[in-house]
């Protein structure tokens, strides 16, 4: 069985639904400061780089899809230490480690360009 089955496209659909999930979700949380803003601001980050990505989603496609799975990576970091570095309080502290846990699970998921294009020649 193949665990990376989620393809760019469905990858793409699952960036755009986080990143509303992160600008949304602090603020029906009640964060305030640096713990709803680092939220915001990386929600927004992550639709600015998927519409960078060069994926069925993407509107410039500057960035390769492995770039963007990177770039996805050290957002999951960064949310991982974040609430240990700027003292974040019980909520956020639970809240960031889980979405960088979701950001994890999607890219360990997600089908690499070389197994993309394997596929296609199937």
């Amino acid at each position: 069985m193949k665990f990376q089955f989620l393809t760019p496209a469905l990858h793409g659909v699952l960036d755009y639904l986080a990143a509303g999930a992160l600008v949304v979700l602090p603020f029906l949380l009640g964060f305030s400061g640096i713990e709803l803003w680092l939220s915001v601001i990386g929600g927004a980050g992550l639709i600015a780089y998927s519409l960078l990505t060069d994926y069925a989603y993407g509107a410039i496609k500057l960035v390769s899809f492995d770039v963007h799975l990177l770039l996805d990576l050290s957002a999951a970091v960064a949310f991982i230490i974040a609430p240990f570095v700027l003292g974040f309080g019980f909520l956020a502290s639970i809240y960031y480690p889980v979405m960088a846990a979701g950001v994890v699970a999607v890219v360990a998921l997600s089908q690499r360009q070389g197994q993309v294009a394997a596929a296609v020649r199937r």
